[in-house]
């Protein structure tokens, strides 16, 4: 027994190395040095909570990407995660449309972010763009509107490069669902339950834990979203667009303010944590079925 807990540490030991190296290390430089004034040029000097308060008190633009960050969380996690599993549902059926529609729905997801981006910047351009151009025909006059940089749309534009393209979500679904014996559908099908029954009472329920997974992975990816909003709205007009990510890095590459933009990274840190707990508890996802 003593054999094996030595094999055991030794195996352990550059896995948690490694994880203190590069992880710990980083995130105790975090913490420390989101309590000091601290710029490129300047010493670095203590100045205790000031950061969190200014944060919370004063800084306008941090209180907006903190509630846009929490409303695409909750957007992804309940809209993203439904698509995802609805279309997961219908390809199951392996229909005559299944093929194709797995096809076109996984495409968004093996474009990058940055292209992405571009590529709605084409299609809502206000002077060429896709959008406009249906409209134009659709009404029969000129329609011409920049979605992306008009107050009143600019949060539903940027929302709606992500939230529809569930398509990792749907593989997760899938490949849960490929686990299910046959046993179970024909059960079903014997004591009379419809397909559509079948999938609410026993597909679902037996999808709980990777459906929190994927409500996880679509919520946390919030926590990172910064590439597509740059390329489109940069945070604007003025800050209706903007993000924790995105407003983090202009404390740092704009303002050149590095010891704010730490309590920045403190923050997302501790709502991630918050989030992620919230959906484990919400899934019960530590309880066995």
């Amino acid at each position: 027994m003593k054999k094996n807990t030595k094999w055991v540490v030794l195996f352990l030991l550059p896995g948690v190395a490694l994880f203190a190296f590069v992880f710990l290390s980083t995130l105790v430089t975090l913490f420390v040095t989101s309590f000091t004034d601290w710029a490129v040029g300047k010493d670095m000097t203590f100045v205790g909570l000031k950061n969190y308060i200014y944060l919370f008190t004063e800084d306008e633009n941090f209180i907006q990407s903190v509630k846009n960050t929490i409303i695409w969380i909750v957007l992804q996690s309940v809209f993203h995660v439904f698509i995802g599993v609805v279309v997961a549902l219908l390809i199951s059926k392996k229909k005559w449309y299944s093929s194709a529609m797995r096809t076109i729905f996984f495409v968004p997801n093996i474009i990058s972010s940055a292209a992405l981006g571009i590529l709605f910047l084409c299609i809502m351009n206000p002077q060429f763009g896709l959008v406009n151009n249906i409209i134009t025909k659709l009404t029969g006059s000129t329609f011409s509107h920049n979605w992306f940089m008009d107050p009143k749309t600019a949060f539903v534009s940027v929302t709606l490069t992500w939230l529809p393209y569930a398509g990792l979500v749907t593989i997760l679904v899938l490949a849960e669902m490929s686990s299910i014996s046959e046993d179970v559908y024909e059960a079903a099908m014997i004591d009379g339950a419809t397909k559509l029954q079948t999938d609410i009472y026993i597909v679902l329920p037996l999808m709980r834990n990777i459906i929190g997974t994927s409500t996880v992975l679509a919520a946390t990816s919030m926590l990172q979203k910064l590439d597509i909003i740059m390329m489109t709205t940069s945070g604007g007009p003025g800050n209706k667009t903007m993000n924790m990510p995105m407003y983090l890095y202009k404390t740092v590459f704009t303002n050149n303010n590095y010891g704010l933009a730490n309590a920045q990274g403190v923050l997302l840190i501790l709502l991630g944590a918050v989030v992620l707990v919230f959906i484990r508890k919400m899934y019960k996802m530590d309880k066995e079925d």
